[in-house]
């Protein structure tokens, strides 16, 4: 696409919040619903991301405008939804299924993980089962609930970036603690590959699987810019 607009500034919005204005004129949404952030910080940075684009620009690169978009025109119109799909993470965790062997793995899962499975105990009250194997576990129907819970007071914005997070953690789990400060990124990260880096330090790394673990990373640090500036 050809840039059409000289400068992008953060300004209040009209109905309470900040919106970023193109030229003077307040953005909207693809779903032409006005872009509203409740963070300062968080509008002044998806104006500089737009600032920054060059005369042909992709849209899809614009990171932090895409988590707005989606607070806004998504996860306001499906919330209950989000969050249920969220919340359902905790029957396919990653942090609930372990290798029953080779031992070297089972224990790097644990050193890995058991902190975050205890942090979620006294956080949020959630007694996680764990199982060793491949065979599905169902969990409490009140560890769903407490993990809806856990979700639900949690605005729009922080919804959006969160489920991104947990699509690429793998982890509801991990994902929470990242977004409660427990946890730092790249921890977080290391965390959830666990099995991968056991893979590769015995079997080798693949070429392509690299690559995409490295776009996946990129894609996570995103999500985590977007979460910190909302509390910025």
């Amino acid at each position: 696409m050809k840039r059409f607009w000289k400068q992008a500034a953060a300004r209040p919005a009209a109905t309470g919040g900040y919106t970023v204005t193109l030229d003077g004129k307040p953005m909207r949404t693809p779903a032409k619903r006005p872009l509203v952030m409740s963070s300062l910080a968080l509008a002044e940075a998806v104006a500089a991301e737009w600032n920054e684009q060059p005369a042909d620009f992709n849209p899809e690169t614009m990171a932090l405008t895409r988590f707005a978009n989606t607070a806004v025109d998504r996860v306001a119109d499906l919330r209950d939804e989000v969050i249920e799909e969220m919340a359902n993470w905790a029957g396919t965790d990653l942090v609930s299924y372990r290798a029953a062997e080779p031992v070297e793995l089972a224990e790097r899962q644990r050193e890995a993980w058991d902190p975050w499975v205890e942090w979620l105990r006294r956080r949020f009250d959630v007694d996680l089962k764990v199982t060793a194997g491949l065979m599905p576990i169902a969990q409490a129907p009140e560890t769903v609930d407490r993990m809806a819970a856990a979700l639900s007071f949690r605005g729009d914005e922080e919804l959006a970036a969160l489920h991104t997070l947990v699509g690429i953690l793998g982890s509801l789990v991990l994902a929470l603690a990242v977004a409660e400060g427990e946890l730092a990124l790249d921890d977080a990260w290391s965390a959830s590959r666990t099995d991968e880096d056991h893979q590769a330090a015995h079997w080798g790394e693949d070429a392509e699987a690299a690559a995409r673990a490295v776009q996946l990373r990129a894609d996570l640090g995103h999500a985590h810019r977007f979460l910190r500036l909302l509390k910025a």
